[in-house]
């Protein structure tokens, strides 16, 4: 027989599941609990074929007994479930072994921490397939407009983030998230992509997302092929996010620092002057968060600054080692990747889109990286392929498309030679967060190979 646990909230349950843990016997603990409501409309040959929405709860405790740490999940909150989930966590603490430079779990901050307003939007929390669907419709009229098929997504979310523990932190906060995405396709070929996200569905434009993906679907057909080398670029926003999130993962970790294989160095520099990134949750521009997955408040972090390396980001752990205290960087445990920036934001520059391209005498403008992957992570070496949009510039001018390349590039040195930045930004999915940025030119970019698409 399944008794269910009546709750008030996250928090309540979190407290609840803490209080369990205390009295199994854990000299620490810390409990996450995080609920998210979301839904997806998907569609493909400019046709909606898909819509589908999930509810979730997961309940995360990390058990301490004195340096042994377990970490167990349940989606169950129910009253066996939760005993189950305790009983296992005291089990498998006892067959842990010590983490010797345990620095304990994260403590109370000073004053109460509240969620912040622009982190939760109406509009999202309270999103329906019609919403949805309409949005994909105006999608499809841009596609439909210029002769090309559309493919892709919109998803809205709704999440609730709560964090108890045994020093005393209590955390609870409500966070929306939106993301439209599309492929288009062209019956010659040619492909062209879009994305928006928003904290606010209703902002996200998708007609000019349709518009961006179907025009340059139309204006891929039939590229020429390039020979490898190196060459002047303006990346878009697409293709920067990508920097900024694996320059986020290889280097700007206390962890990557702590292990030796990041290229972070406090006054180091790696950049243009034209560069400068932060890591800043409260940002209204991207998706804000009040705290961490610690329960600890989330700092504004200065990662470059015109072209100089400044700090990196810490969670509990972490700040353990170096003797200070966590930026609130903390992802949920256990956790493989250190703590993580995931607000990144890059200032923007002075130089309207046009203008980018028109400083280059022969150069690429590219759309989007895909498939990339470091091979040297101090240097910051990654390879990878254009991709959905790559083309030939002359005379500041766009004269026509090419074949997808493959390159081999150091993102450090791609940011050194950074002459301009955009002066519009865009706010999209990275690999774990989200990030505000530009598009920029670079003075030279190495590719490695072709391809016949």
């Amino acid at each position: 027989m399944v008794t269910s646990v009546a709750h008030a909230g996250p928090l309540r349950l979190a407290e609840d599941v803490l209080r369990r843990a205390l009295a199994a016997g854990a000299s620490e603990a810390e409990v996450l609990v995080s609920t998210d409501d979301s839904a997806l409309t998907r569609f493909a040959n400019s046709e909606i074929h898909q819509n589908v929405s999930e509810t979730n709860v997961n309940v995360g405790l990390r058990f301490v007994s004195g340096r042994r740490i377990a970490v167990t999940a349940s989606g169950r909150t129910d009253q066996e479930g939760l005993k189950a989930l305790v009983k296992r966590a005291s089990a498998i603490a006892r067959t842990c072994e010590e983490l010797e430079d345990w620095g304990g779990l994260a403590g109370p901050d000073d004053g109460p921490i509240r969620g912040l307003p622009a982190a939760w939007a109406r509009a999202t929390a309270e999103a329906s397939p019609e919403f949805r669907a309409e949005a994909v419709r105006a999608v499809i009229a841009a596609a439909d407009a210029q002769g090309v098929l559309a493919y892709g997504s919109f998803a809205t979310s709704r999440e609730q983030v709560a964090v108890a523990s045994s020093t005393g932190i209590r955390a609870e906060e409500e966070r929306t998230s939106s993301q439209l995405l599309t492929v288009s396709m062209s019956p010659e070929g040619g492909s062209g992509y879009a994305e928006a996200a928003a904290t606010d569905a209703s902002t996200i434009d998708a007609a000019a997302v349709g518009r961006e993906a179907a025009a340059k679907a139309r204006s891929t057909a039939r590229p020429i092929s390039l020979p490898p080398g190196d060459y002047p670029v303006v990346l878009e926003e697409y293709a920067v996010v990508d920097i900024v999130d694996t320059l986020g993962y290889l280097g700007f970790s206390a962890l990557a620092v702590q292990e030796e294989r990041s290229f972070a160095e406090p006054g180091r520099r790696i950049g243009s002057d034209l560069i400068t990134i932060v890591d800043d949750a409260a940002n209204p521009a991207g998706m804000p968060m009040a705290f961490d997955y610690e329960g600890v408040r989330k700092q504004r972090v200065v990662l470059v600054e015109r072209g100089v390396c400044r700090e990196v980001v810490y969670d509990t752990q972490t700040a353990a080692r170096a003797g200070r205290r966590s930026t609130g960087h903390g992802l949920p445990a256990p956790n493989q990747y250190g703590p993580f920036p995931l607000n990144m934001v890059m200032t923007a520059g002075t130089t309207p889109r046009d203008d980018l391209i028109g400083g280059l005498d022969r150069g690429l403008l590219v759309t989007r990286f895909h498939y990339t992957n470091p091979i040297h992570p101090k240097l910051a070496i990654v390879t990878g392929m254009t991709r959905d949009g790559s083309f030939l510039v002359e005379g500041g001018r766009i004269v026509g498309p090419v074949r997808n390349l493959r390159f081999t590039q150091s993102y450090l040195d791609a940011l050194a030679g950074v002459t301009a930045v955009g002066r519009e930004r865009k706010t999209l999915k990275g690999f774990l967060g989200t990030a505000v940025v530009p598009a920029l030119r670079i003075d030279g970019w190495t590719f490695t190979g072709a391809t016949e698409h």
